[in-house]
């Protein structure tokens, strides 16, 4: 696409680029939106915006796939969450116990 639109590729800051990449993914009016380090690369405000956008969008009825390595974010919008390491899940449960984990606490969310 950026072939096609060139200007595109160098107009649009990193949390724009975001805002229409969820734009274009919820015009088909998904079920699910799978979005993946959307974070990264971007200012935190951006990033505070961008949550809470995922969090109305979440309200309306559509299931959210975040991948995401800011694991406090992740967790402070999440029903659920699934802790990988090498490829592999060894913790997952409701986004609160895992914050209150004391393993995740420490090697994730460094508190």
């Amino acid at each position: 696409m950026y072939t096609l639109f060139p200007r595109l590729a160098g107009s649009l800051s990193g949390g724009e680029q975001q805002m229409c990449a969820m734009a274009r993914g919820l015009m088909t009016a998904p079920i699910l939106l799978m979005i993946g380090e959307m974070s990264l690369g971007l200012a935190p405000v951006v990033v505070e915006q961008l949550m809470d956008e995922l969090t109305t969008i979440r309200g309306e009825g559509v299931t959210i796939l975040l991948v995401e390595q800011a694991v406090n974010l992740a967790l402070s919008i999440a029903d659920r969450g699934y802790v990988m390491e090498t490829g592999h899940i060894i913790r997952s449960g409701l986004a609160r116990d895992l914050v209150d984990d004391p393993e995740v606490r420490h090697a994730y969310l460094r508190l």
